[in-house]
C-alpha cells in the first residue's frame, strides 16, 4: 500500500521533467514559454526530483535563484516526508 506514494512521485517527476524539457525547447527556438509559476507548481506537487534532473541535464533555469534554491529544498522535503510517512505508518 505504501508503494502508491512512490508511484505518484515517479509519475509527477516524469511529467515535470517533460515540462522542463519542453520549456527548454521553447526557449531554444524563442517561442512562447511555460510560466515559471507552472514549472514550480509541478515541482511542488511531487515533481521536484524530475525538475532537478531536467535542470542539470538541460542546463535550464540553473542561473535563477528561485529555481536553484527552491527545487532542491522541495526535493529534500518530498523525500523526507516520504521517509517520515514510511516510519510512522509501517507496523
Amino acid at each position: 500500500m505504501l508503494e502508491i506514494d512512490l508511484i505518484i512521485l515517479f509519475i509527477a517527476s516524469i511529467l515535470t521533467f517533460a515540462l522542463f524539457a519542453y520549456d527548454k525547447h521553447l526557449a531554444t527556438y524563442g517561442k512562447f514559454r511555460v510560466p515559471e509559476a507552472v514549472l514550480l507548481l509541478f515541482a511542488f506537487l511531487g515533481g521536484a526530483f524530475g525538475a532537478f534532473c531536467a535542470m542539470q541535464l538541460f542546463r535550464h533555469k540553473t542561473h535563477k535563484p528561485l529555481f536553484y534554491i527552491t527545487v532542491p529544498i522541495l526535493m529534500i522535503l518530498q523525500i523526507g516526508a516520504d521517509i517520515l510517512i514510511r516510519l510512522l505508518v509501517t507496523p
